[in-house]
């Protein structure tokens, strides 16, 4: 042991024994202060409405993993950041978050928009992005880990259900104007028509974030749907937007037993804010909603309204993807026996961990994890009635098969490939160009 203690003091290096092995440690391993965690979410602007509760859970799931011992035998530390629902800022509070804040990996961002924006830093710096939210998929990088549903664990499903529940024959595209809808939208209209949907039975139409004045847009959905066909709105209107446009619906008489609209940004908390009476049979296609009955999820919604100290807080679709990313990322840390987001990223893919809906999710190697699809019909008390659940998880698409560019792509970043966008045809990596 003294020529062991010698060597590392000339090594000018520290060193871990356990069980009498030597352990070689990397930076933060010999450390022995807090870890710090990223949180990067709009805590004012339009998109505070949906991503303030998501600073909110991860402050508790941290608060809870302290009480655990920490991670490693580390307390974490949460650092939380408001990027103030303003797209460049995102990418300047991620950069302080790990050049100046120094933190172990980030929780954050909710639009698409702000995903793109601070995907070059996290790939520039080699940190880790947990990202909880569906989005439109046609993406894939090694520094982001999609907790959230890709189009076929969301939007593909919502579509079949309406066609083989409510035998919907015109289509209503209705979304905010960025990328996740837009994306989305263009990959629905591509099944749509695949299905035999013409295009005069497609309305698609966006607006952008913040609107407010819904009349003459909802006014055009009835019209739309007043041709002798059934009609549904598919709504990926995002932030706060969602409850003015509720609203005019309800106020034109607009009736789920006429037009069923089905969204994919509307959960318990969007619809805390406005009455819901007018809104009944309405539906929300997610992976996750508060009212699922099991043991699991009762039990976290007990710890999380204990925890806001408000019986009335709700919990929703996102909050169960940072539950399970957060998970994962504890678990994948302590499978590393390290801290270093490199380290943490290969250990990531084929980590499973228990999701609140009664199952396990998996990290695949394309960096996005299994999920049940999940249909719910909205109640007068905000909650949403289960109608339809998967079978089982399913296994994420993050490139779709239904666009030209996309469909002879695949991400998987085990070694050999290591590449988010391989061509199956070519054998090259690089994409549909390659």
């Amino acid at each position: 042991m003294a020529f062991v203690r010698n060597w590392l003091r000339g090594a000018g290096c520290a060193a871990l024994m356990a069980g009498g092995v030597l352990l070689a440690p990397t930076a933060q391993a010999q450390s022995t202060g807090p870890v710090k965690i990223g949180i990067l979410h709009s805590l004012s602007g339009t998109m505070a409405i949906s991503e303030t509760t998501l600073k909110d859970v991860m402050l508790m799931l941290i608060d809870e993993q302290n009480k655990k011992g920490g991670v490693l035998g580390r307390k974490l530390e949460a650092v939380v950041v408001d990027p103030a629902s303003n797209w460049p800022l995102f990418a300047e509070k991620a950069r302080e978050l790990i050049t100046v804040q120094k933190v172990a990996a980030v929780f954050g961002c909710w639009t698409s928009v702000s995903r793109k924006s601070v995907l070059p830093v996290f790939e520039e710096t080699g940190n880790i992005l947990f990202y909880p939210v569906q989005y439109e998929g046609e993406e894939s990088s090694k520094n982001v880990f999609y907790t959230g549903a890709a189009p076929n664990q969301q939007a593909v499903p919502a579509v079949d259900y309406l066609i083989a529940e409510e035998n919907v024959q015109r289509w209503v595209l209705a979304g905010t104007d960025y990328v996740y809808p837009r994306t989305t939208n263009k990959i629905l209209e591509a099944y749509l028509k695949s299905k035999g949907v013409k295009q005069e039975d497609i309305l698609i139409n966006y607006t952008p974030f913040g609107h407010s004045d819904w009349q003459t847009i909802v006014a055009d959905i009835k019209k739309f749907g007043s041709a002798g066909k059934k009609t549904a709105v598919v709504s990926t209107i995002n932030g706060d937007a969602n409850v003015p446009f509720y609203k005019e619906l309800g106020n034109q008489g607009i009736k789920a037993t006429d037009i069923p609209v089905v969204a994919f940004s509307v959960g318990e908390e969007e619809l805390a804010g406005i009455d819901t009476k007018p809104l009944l049979g309405h539906l929300a296609a997610w992976n996750y909603f508060m009212s699922v009955d099991n043991a699991e999820n009762k039990a976290f919604i007990s710890r999380w309204k204990a925890y806001t100290k408000n019986p009335k807080r709700v919990t929703n679709d996102p909050m169960e993807a940072h539950v399970i990313g957060f998970a994962m990322w504890v678990k994948a840390v302590e499978k590393a026996g390290s801290f270093e987001p490199a380290r943490v990223i290969d250990a990531m893919v084929g980590v499973s961990v228990p999701n609140l809906t009664g199952g396990l999710s998996a990290m695949m190697p394309n960096h996005h994890i299994t999920k049940p699809v999940l249909i719910g019909e909205i109640q007068a008390d905000g909650q949403f009635n289960v109608v339809s659940t998967t079978p089982g998880t399913i296994v994420a698409q993050e490139w779709s098969p239904y666009l030209e560019g996309s469909r002879d792509l695949i991400a998987d970043w085990r070694p050999p490939m290591a590449c988010g966008n391989f061509n199956v045809k070519t054998g090259k990596c690089g994409g549909s160009g390659s």
